[in-house]
């Protein structure tokens, strides 16, 4: 089986640290997690009145291909809470994306959000 290098974001502002905490324990059920970014709040973006999001990046080593991790991904969104809602940038008990697959920077957010950026080096010690 081929293993994949994959960078997962991580974000959550109702109840963050607990949904956090679950998500990343769950995360090790689809991978294996081989390092943690640091986790900070950052203020919402989009849409403004909301609380603070609390937000980290893991580094996952997957046998999943990039489209089996997403749906794996939003698969584990709905079971820890995650109702969508006509605002996709309001409160969320979780927000789990794939930044970075294989070595390739694959979701846009990375070029608009600093903190992100750094997140991504701290695993990826680049």
């Amino acid at each position: 089986m081929t293993e994949h290098l994959a960078v997962i974001s991580l974000g959550s502002n109702i109840d963050p640290e607990k949904n956090v905490a679950k998500a990343v324990e769950r995360l090790a059920s689809i991978g294996r997690i081989k390092k943690k970014s640091t986790f900070i709040y950052t203020e919402p973006l989009l849409y403004e009145d909301q609380p603070k999001f609390l937000n980290g990046t893991v580094l996952l080593e997957t046998g999943s291909s990039q489209d089996k991790l997403r749906r794996q991904l939003k698969t584990l969104e709905v079971k820890l809470g995650r109702i969508r809602t006509a605002n996709k940038n309001g409160p969320r008990t979780i927000d789990l994306d794939i930044i970075v697959f294989d070595g390739k920077i694959v979701d846009d957010d990375y070029y608009k959000r600093d903190f992100l950026q750094k997140m991504v080096a701290e695993v990826l010690e680049f």
